[in-house]
């Protein structure tokens, strides 16, 4: 499958291009941070009810109080139920999972690498700013002529 963005003219050796890519494995899931996962408990809170008089709801409040390490607000319902109001910008208690992100720069174009090398960035952040920095050279090199 040819990518959009492919040029085609063959005006220089394929060793003259860098291309950058972002990949994403098909069969990989990795676990994930709440903020990482658009997690939507992480961005606005989230409440969970209790209910105390089973064995079961105990055990959930006293994780939630003595080892959740969570910032909450506890409250009483009328029939008896406690319902724990967890703020915003915490982890929830779900384990999320997600497919990892490849972000890649590699010498050469659709017509092959010839030098081998591939460079493998490790946060997206990293890989933009590459990609900005050779963006500049080559507006640089465009402007001496």
């Amino acid at each position: 499958m040819r990518p959009l963005n492919r040029v085609d003219r063959g005006l220089l050796a394929p060793g003259a291009y860098q291309t950058y890519s972002i990949t994403q494995p098909a069969d990989t899931l990795v676990q994930a941070a709440c903020e990482q996962a658009e997690c939507e408990a992480y961005a606005r809170g989230w409440q969970s009810t209790i209910d105390e008089s089973t064995p079961l709801g105990q055990q959930q409040a006293t994780y939630i109080r003595q080892q959740s390490g969570r910032t909450f607000r506890e409250q009483r319902t009328g029939t008896g139920l406690t319902v724990f109001v967890f703020e915003a910008r915490q982890r929830c208690f779900t384990d999320h999972k997600t497919r990892p992100q490849l972000f890649a720069v590699r010498d050469g174009d659709w017509r092959g690498n010839p030098t081998g090398r591939t460079r493998q960035h490790s946060r997206a952040q990293d890989w933009v700013e590459d990609f900005g920095e050779h963006q500049l050279r080559l507006s640089d090199q465009q402007q001496k002529g």
